[in-house]
Formats: C-alpha cells, structure tokens, sequence
C-alpha cells in the first residue's frame, strides 16, 4: 500500500510540475524568437562589445583582442556596419592604411536591447 502512495505522489508531483516546464519553455521560446540575430553571433557580439567599451578600435586592435582572422573581422564587421551598429573610418598613419571603428547609438541600443533579453531568458530559465 505505501508503495502505491509513493508512486502516485510521485505521479502527481511529475504532473504538477509539468505546467511550470511548459510555462518556463514557452517564455525561453518567446524571448529567444526576439534576440538579436545579427549580434547573437559569437564573433559579432565580441565586436559590438568590444566597441561599447571602448571609443574606436582599430582593425588590428579588434583583430588580437578577439584572437581571430583578417577574414573573421572583415566579414562580421561588415555585417554589423551593413545592419547600422558601427561604423568604419579608413586612413593613412604615415603610409600605412589604418581601419578603425566606432559604435554608434543605434549599436549601443541594439546592443543593449540583446542583453536584456539574454537576461529575460536567464530568469525565465530560473523560474524568476
């Protein structure tokens, strides 16, 4: 007999919980349908967040702090200037051509925005 109990709460438990994982997983859905797919990207998220600490960054700069390839930051950057969220300056040092690039406000929103909906998902996640 108490083992029929067991096993029923066990049933019931399994059951009540149930809602609160569909509750969980329709929020985690919800919020993570609305991020940010341009900056989502690995590469592209150490760009933005990079620039949003620091004034301009050049091409090198970016290039040795994210640890990559001319290709990787030449491709991602332009995505995220082609989307609006930074910009590129071309110059001369001496000879030398030198890239640099800026953030801008809409970046810094975009930017922002993505970060309060990975935040939403965390605590959607936590049951918060």
């Amino acid at each position: 007999m108490a083992r029929k109990n067991s096993a029923a709460k066990e049933v019931q438990t399994e059951q009540a919980a149930r809602p609160q994982a569909l509750k969980i997983e329709k929020a985690a859905e919800r919020v993570s349908g609305e991020l940010d797919k341009i900056i989502h990207e690995r590469m592209r998220l150490g760009i933005i967040s990079a620039l949003a600490a620091n004034e301009t960054l050049s091409f090198t700069d970016l290039k040795n702090l994210l640890n990559t390839t001319d290709g990787n930051i030449s491709v991602h950057a332009r995505k995220l200037e082609d989307a609006g969220y930074l910009e590129c300056f071309k110059s001369f040092n001496g000879r030398v051509p030198l890239t640099e690039y800026k953030i801008t406000d809409e970046g810094r929103k975009a930017l922002n925005r993505y970060l309060n909906h990975m935040e939403a998902l965390i605590n959607a996640m936590k049951g918060k």
